[in-house]
């Protein structure tokens, strides 16, 4: 019996929740702690899994290139992501205050290395339910928004795999499906016709 002639029941991906733009500002918003408020705009601004935010590096800060430089991603690879201005600003402001030397983000345990990703989850839902927002969200909620909001201004679907480091561009062709019909900005081809036969009348 050849067990690979049996076909494999496909698992069905429920689309998560995403956050709109002004639930992201008013997350942004309620935080009343510079340091948590710069996690959760590098989550957003960058599209960042949770272990790499967690992990970033003060050397990690590209701000001539703007861009920020992920070590050990998913899969063992590196990537560079985005960074921007405001990211950027928030994160100079931060650094002054802080002063942090290798971790960007430590560990108030005073253990001397780098937050953990509870703390980061922690700080996340604390803000979620400060901000009053009902949605069954995590903190990868942040970047499935990032890609959303990033293909429904019209950014290209093969520049947000490279921004998200995603190595099969099936994993980002995902996000086509959570966009609203509305933002395509697409008429049906009925209403081509009903055009076209009204321009010959």
């Amino acid at each position: 019996m050849n067990l690979k002639q049996i076909p494999r029941h496909r698992k069905q991906r429920k689309f998560p929740d995403i956050f709109t733009k002004e639930e992201v500002q008013a997350l942004f918003d309620t935080c009343n702690d510079l340091r948590d408020q710069c996690i959760l705009m590098t989550l957003y601004g960058a599209g960042l899994r949770l272990s790499e935010v967690a992990a970033l590096k003060v050397s990690d800060i590209d701000s001539n290139k703007m861009q920020l430089f992920i070590r050990n991603a998913k899969g063992s690879k590196d990537r560079y992501a985005l960074l921007s201005q405001a990211n950027l600003d928030i994160l100079r402001t931060y650094w002054k205050a802080y002063r942090p030397k290798e971790w960007l983000f430590y560990s108030r345990n005073n253990t001397g290395t780098h937050i953990t990703n509870r703390a980061v989850q922690n700080l996340f839902h604390k803000y979620v339910i400060k901000a009053k927002i009902n949605k069954n969200v995590t903190v990868h909620s942040m970047r499935h928004s990032f890609a959303t909001h990033l293909l429904e201004s019209g950014t290209s679907v093969f520049h947000i795999k490279q921004l998200l480091g995603h190595s099969d561009i099936s994993s980002t062709c995902f996000y086509l499906h959570l966009l609203k019909i509305e933002s395509l900005n697409v008429k049906s081809p009925l209403d081509q016709l009903t055009e076209l036969d009204k321009a010959d009348d």
